[in-house]
C-alpha cells in the first residue's frame, strides 16, 4: 500500500497544487491581490537559505508551494488507500493542509495565527486550500479505486453500515498490516 500511496499521492498532490495555483492566479486577476512569497520565506527559514529582503524568491516559492502540495498528497493517498474517500475525507484533508501551513509559517516566524488575519484574507486562503484538498482527493480516490477497489475501511463498512459491537474487524488477510 505504501508504494502505491507514494506515487499516487505525489501525482494527486502535484495536480492539486497546479489547480490551486491556477485558481489563485484567476482570483488575483479579479481581486488585484499580490503574489504571496510566504512559502519561499518558510523554505528559506527551514533550510537556512539566505533571505534577501526586497527580492521575490520565485524558485524557492515554487519549490515550497509544489513540494508541499506533492508531499501532502501522499497523506491523502494513504487516506484513499485505507478507504477514507469522497468529499468528507477531502474536507478532513483541507484541515490538514491548512494546519500544515500554519505550523510551518508560525514556527518559522514567517506567518501569524489565522485568528489575527483580516477576514477576507482568511476566506481566500481557506478557499484555495479547499480547492487543493478536493482536487487532490478526487485524483487520489480515483487512483486508489483503480488499483485496489474498495479500501479495507470501505469493505468493513459493507458488512453492516455504521459502528456495531457485533461486527468484528475484517480478516487480517483482507486489511493492511501484519
Amino acid at each position: 500500500m505504501i508504494k502505491r500511496a507514494l506515487w499516487q499521492g505525489l501525482i494527486a498532490g502535484t495536480a492539486g497544487g497546479v489547480v490551486m495555483t491556477l485558481g489563485e492566479k484567476l482570483e488575483q486577476a479579479i481581486t488585484g491581490r499580490p503574489d504571496s512569497h510566504v512559502p519561499a520565506r518558510v523554505l528559506q527559514r527551514l533550510t537556512g537559505l539566505p533571505e534577501r529582503p526586497g527580492k521575490q524568491p520565485l524558485l524557492a516559492n515554487w519549490a515550497m508551494h509544489f513540494g508541499q502540495a506533492a508531499l501532502l498528497g501522499v497523506l491523502r493517498s494513504v487516506m484513499a488507500q485505507s478507504g477514507l474517500r469522497g468529499p468528507v475525507a477531502s474536507a478532513k484533508f483541507t484541515v490538514v493542509r491548512l494546519t500544515n501551513d500554519q505550523i510551518l509559517e508560525n514556527a518559522t516566524g514567517v506567518g501569524a495565527p489565522p485568528s489575527t488575519w483580516p477576514r477576507r484574507e482568511l476566506v481566500i486562503d481557506v478557499l484555495h486550500k479547499s480547492v487543493y484538498a478536493f482536487t487532490t482527493g478526487v485524483i487520489a480516490d480515483a487512483l486508489a479505486h483503480r488499483s485496489t477497489g474498495p479500501g479495507p475501511g470501505q469493505r468493513h463498512a459493507h458488512l453492516r453500515p455504521g459502528r456495531h459491537p457485533d461486527i468484528g474487524p475484517l480478516p487480517r488477510q483482507d486489511a493492511y498490516g501484519r
